[in-house]
């Protein structure tokens, strides 16, 4: 029998990373260590161009052969203002433009550069945290029947080939875009890799399919589904992608329209500097709550305008000693709110505003026993780290890593592995066996295999990045995967996952402080 054949049998069935370590870590670290902590840049071609775009971007022009019956894109905004801002569920969020008002017509961002009606603003909107949320895509599913340019079969529908031909079909086809705002990700199985995929639960017959998917173990498509990465405050980045797969901005514009646009040729170089210069120009955060008020109010720091001049290097406040100033670590990461501490009152506006003040608290100073997190503990050698939230999230007040370091914290698990808190139904099941390298051998079973489709190590099977956390309260629901519907579902996560003892009220004051990032 093949090797294959298990996965082409098998019949179609129906992950704000708030992870820690320690500040002892710089002690028991050196350099050796934390390059071994730190994933490369992914494999390039002699031209400079990443490993994986050519088979990405290859595969997304071929499925043009299935066309969209719907046509037409977006319009957006006349102008992006200075400051602007937007309601959410639990406020409004705002955007600030240090460098002045963008006119749309004048910047390849709001601009259609491909053959399916969309552009960058179609999956990246302001109100959204330059995201998308779920609730936002459900309701343009509604106003537009499904007509609206994110619904296209490239990757809004759970597979290109997917039946669209009615209401009821769309719906069905753009599911996993509608319920939990995921995009499909067609990737290349990386050559040499180290691993074979040996069987695969497909709810959508795409990856299983050979027309649209895999052609064996080892080579063809691979389509994992992900949220969209907000595209402002991305001064702050030190990997782009979840999986850290494009080295620029500017080569993930020209990917971008290649891929998500369809386009037929790559955008101008002028035009992909109107889109990084965008971009990069851009700050969100929120900046008032329902039951708090203004979160810049009493001398907090709260929203876009404190955000632009936030202090940001490569490295900085790195755990693992990465900061080339030699600044040791601090886990207080936040203190946006430090000064609600003081406040004095019974009224409802001054209990959350000191519920948000001890969310930050929380944030900064709870310890957290890190085992089991591929990318610290094995890269390390260490079984035990004693750590914080900050030590996954150490850029200051921006929350992200400051150096490239994707991990696997369990989210993308499946199986008997599952992670705790998360809802990942509906989502692929892929299982990988090593067959090459220091890992021969072993067998993983995960709903994404991460940064491993991009670097083809096993190590890096369910490592991706933790994303920057200012703006989440517009861009619900969270993690790479969508199987966290609210914040607190997050927390629940961690609680259980890293059996940190939160109780019911610091859960809620942690709930309050993340909606007002």
């Amino acid at each position: 029998m093949s090797p294959f054949a298990p996965l082409k049998s098998r019949s179609a069935k129906r992950t704000l990373d708030l992870c820690a370590a320690g500040a002892f870590v710089a002690l028991i670290l050196s350099a050796s260590h934390v390059a071994l902590a730190q994933s490369g840049s992914p494999h390039r071609d002699d031209t400079g161009v990443p490993g994986f775009a050519p088979g990405m971007i290859d595969h997304m022009q071929k499925m043009r052969r299935f066309r969209d019956p719907d046509k037409g894109g977006n319009m957006p905004p006349a102008l992006i203002p200075r400051y602007s801002t937007d309601r959410d569920n639990t406020g409004e969020i705002a955007t600030f433009q240090p460098g002045g008002a963008t006119f749309s017509a004048n910047n390849a961002f709001f601009q259609e550069l491909g053959t399916n009606g969309r552009t960058c603003f179609t999956c990246h909107q302001p109100q959204n945290g330059w995201s998308v949320s779920a609730d936002n895509v459900a309701a343009r599913f509604a106003a537009s029947a499904g007509k609206d340019p994110i619904f296209r079969l490239v990757d809004g529908a759970t597979c290109p080939n997917a039946d669209v031909s009615s209401l009821q079909a769309k719906r069905r086809a753009y599911k996993l875009l509608n319920d939990k705002g995921l995009i499909r990700i067609g990737l290349p199985m990386p050559v040499s890799a180290q691993f074979v995929v040996t069987s695969v639960n497909d709810p959508y017959n795409c990856t299983t399919n050979p027309a649209t998917g895999l052609t064996s173990p080892s080579t063809g498509i691979v389509s994992i589904y992900r949220r969209p990465l907000p595209s402002t405050n991305l001064g702050f980045l030190s990997g782009i992608m979840w999986d850290g797969r494009e080295p620029t901005l500017t080569s993930q514009s020209i990917d971008a329209t290649l891929g998500h646009a369809q386009a037929n040729g790559p955008p101008t170089p002028a035009q992909q500097a109107q889109i990084v210069e965008f971009e990069k120009g851009i700050f969100t955060a929120q900046v008032t709550d329902r039951k708090a008020g203004g979160l810049h109010g009493d001398a907090a720091t709260g929203g876009p305008t404190a955000l632009s001049l936030q202090n940001f290097f490569i490295g900085v406040n790195d755990p693992l000693g990465g900061n080339p100033n030699g600044t040791p670590f601090t886990s207080k990461i936040f203190d946006l709110f430090r000064p609600w501490l003081g406040l004095r009152g019974r009224d409802d506006q001054t209990e959350h505003r000191l519920a948000i003040a001890r969310g930050e608290e929380l944030f900064n100073d709870t310890r957290i026993d890190i085992k089991g997190v591929a990318g610290l503990n094995d890269d390390l050698n260490v079984n035990s780290i004693p750590g914080f939230c900050g030590t996954c999230h150490d850029t200051p007040n921006v929350g992200n890593h400051s150096v490239k370091a994707p991990l696997n914290i369990g989210v993308a698990d499946a199986g008997p592995n599952s992670p705790p808190a998360l809802d990942i139904n509906g989502l692929p099941v892929f299982t990988l066996t090593c067959t090459q390298g220091p890992l021969v051998g072993n067998v993983y079973v995960v709903t994404d295999p991460g940064r491993a489709l991009i670097s083809g190590l096993c190590q890096d099977i369910g490592r991706l990045k933790g994303p920057i956390l200012r703006g989440l309260a517009a861009r619900a629901p969270y993690f790479h995967n969508g199987s966290a519907a609210t914040l607190l579902d997050v927390l629940n996560f961690y609680d259980q996952r890293f059996a940190i003892g939160l109780t019911a009220a610091q859960k809620g004051d942690l709930v309050a402080f993340l909606n007002s990032l």
